[in-house]
């Protein structure tokens, strides 16, 4: 009886490792698209900042190309600069707060296997395919 709850126990587990590895790799993978949208509107920015005032400038709206002020543009970039500054943020505390609960699942995991040495024979035992 108790063979079976320890294994119910790593099955439950296991799902909750996979679906916190899960999130964490989705997480990780919006850090890395805000960092490179950051990383254009920085690199536009400071390109906007070389052209002088009076210099036309274009926003590119599909496949259109539509003359703005230098100012809006700059303005757009700047804030686009800043909401992925504040999303990377976010998404480093999802991050973190994701880490801290894989570490607890790991920790319930050696429990378990501390508890039921049979249970970690079987694991081991196991093929995978």
């Amino acid at each position: 009886m108790a063979d079976e709850a320890n294994r119910a126990a790593f099955r439950e587990i296991q799902g909750r490792m996979i679906e916190i590895t899960g999130k964490l790799k989705q997480v990780q993978n919006q850090m890395r698209n805000k960092e490179g949208e950051k990383k254009r509107a920085f690199l536009t920015l400071e390109e906007l900042r070389q052209l002088s005032d009076d210099t036309n400038t274009y926003k590119s709206i599909g496949r259109t190309f539509v003359l703005e002020p230098k100012s809006v543009l700059m303005n757009e970039q700047e804030q686009k600069l800043k909401d992925s500054e504040t999303a990377i943020a976010s998404l480093q505390t999802s991050k973190e707060y994701l880490e801290k609960q894989m570490v607890e699942v790991e920790n319930n995991l050696k429990e378990l296997l501390e508890q039921d040495p049979g249970l970690a024979r079987q694991i081991m035992s196991m093929t995978v395919m």
